[in-house]
């Protein structure tokens, strides 16, 4: 698959250079680690504490998508059943390892998806020995920040993970990998992630030779996904002819923070058949703008756009979609910065900010001069905004010329 990258730097830096980088963010990311560590057991890293519980289901002998986390919580295990078989590890070490493990994961995922998803602009700064290393910490401590991000470390989520493997198989130069496995990987692990099988398979079909990638990536996913039905079949089964089917398991559709066009259009409250004819409208129109879009991003060299796009995908087009999906907004502002830095702050600082919380406010206070209308264009910030760079990928080429 064609990446469409500059050529690669020929300044020979010391390994040494690298800790100064790493020593800022580490010292950024302490008050935010320090902060959600600091919340009272029931409500630190509550997701990674649903992933803890799919393990240790598994490990006891019991149904999986009928245990639930303990109270006040009490969410349930809502991923296929290959994840919880991958969660066993988790439920094998302590609950204070194990929250300390995963937000050191997070931070080095972090790490590594700003340097595929900037390197391009990085490339194209000053080559000093330590311009580079250090400009890298802080566009990575600046990534920490965005507000889909600190939720991973809030909730303990998986996301970030799942965007790096989708990143790295598409932008990564000679992968040690087949192309497509790590795509396969999240997919199984996640499902949102499939938006990349539509992806490949679109690029396979206006091009033969990128084929092995689609083929890859979907073998993957069937066999992580059949996997459980000769390990776990109980579970298999109640995952994907039961839990599946239930939306609200994921929690309120109608919440602040599901940012998806599905729960934009449910906090209108119009009749269900409405909403549902709308919603499958929208993202037949979205879905066909988008993946036309990063198929043109992928014609043009430009996978790192195609990538972006593909990841905005996720988050429209799903059912559910909380405010850390928004992960991707990472690759978003990476091919944003490469030809519009300017335009790429503005999206960070717009991400970096609570706006959809604010709209919930507006609407809870009742101020007559801010209508209930006002109230939801703010709840929906994320979402609207999402679709808006999505017009802006698309429009790439018009951005480079302004």
């Amino acid at each position: 698959m064609s990446t469409g990258e500059p050529v690669r730097l020929s300044v020979r830096r010391p390994w040494w250079v690298w800790a100064l980088p790493l020593l800022i963010i580490v010292v950024a990311a302490w008050p935010l680690v320090a902060y959600w560590l600091g919340n009272s057991d029931d409500q630190r890293l509550v997701d990674l504490d649903v992933y803890r519980t799919g393990g240790w289901a598994l490990l006891e002998g019991l149904p999986v998508y009928d245990v639930v986390t303990p109270a006040p919580q009490l969410l349930p295990f809502t991923y296929p059943p290959i994840a919880a078989m991958l969660a066993v590890p988790l439920a094998l070490i302590s609950w204070e390892t194990a929250q300390w493990v995963w937000i050191a994961a997070i931070i080095l995922t972090l790490a590594a998806t700003v340097w595929y998803a900037f390197r391009d602009a990085l490339q194209r700064s000053p080559r000093g020995a330590l311009f580079i290393p250090i400009a890298f910490g802080l566009v990575t401590i600046a990534c920490l920040y965005l507000m889909p991000i600190r939720d991973q470390i809030r909730f303990g989520q998986v996301d970030l993970f799942l965007v790096a493997l989708c990143l790295l198989d598409c932008v990564v130069r000679r992968p040690a990998w087949p192309r497509g496995l790590l795509i396969g990987i999240a997919t199984a692990v996640k499902l949102t992630p499939g938006v990349f099988l539509i992806y490949l398979a679109i690029v396979a079909w206006r091009d033969p030779t990128q084929r092995k990638p689609f083929f890859t990536a979907a073998g993957t996913t069937a066999v992580l996904t059949l996997l459980p039905f000769a390990v776990i079949p109980k579970d298999a089964a109640d995952f994907w002819f039961d839990a599946l089917l239930d939306s609200e398991r994921l929690g309120a559709n109608t919440a602040t923070t599901n940012q998806s066009i599905r729960g934009m259009l449910l906090r209108l409250y119009w009749p269900d058949t409405l909403t549902t004819i709308l919603w499958l409208a929208a993202i037949a129109f979205i879905g066909w703008y988008g993946f036309r879009a990063a198929l043109r991003a992928h014609r043009d060299g430009d996978t790192l756009t195609a990538v972006a796009l593909t990841g905005l995908m996720a988050v429209l087009l799903s059912p559910v979609a909380w405010i850390h999906h928004l992960a991707w907004i990472i690759i978003v502002i990476g091919a944003l910065s490469v030809r519009r830095p300017l335009l790429a702050a503005g999206v960070w600082a717009y991400y970096i900010l609570p706006i959809p919380w604010w709209g919930a406010y507006i609407k809870f206070w009742e101020i007559p001069v801010l209508s209930p209308t006002l109230g939801k264009i703010v709840q929906n910030a994320f979402g609207l905004g999402a679709i808006a760079l999505v017009w802006i990928l698309a429009r790439r080429k018009k951005l480079a010329k302004t």
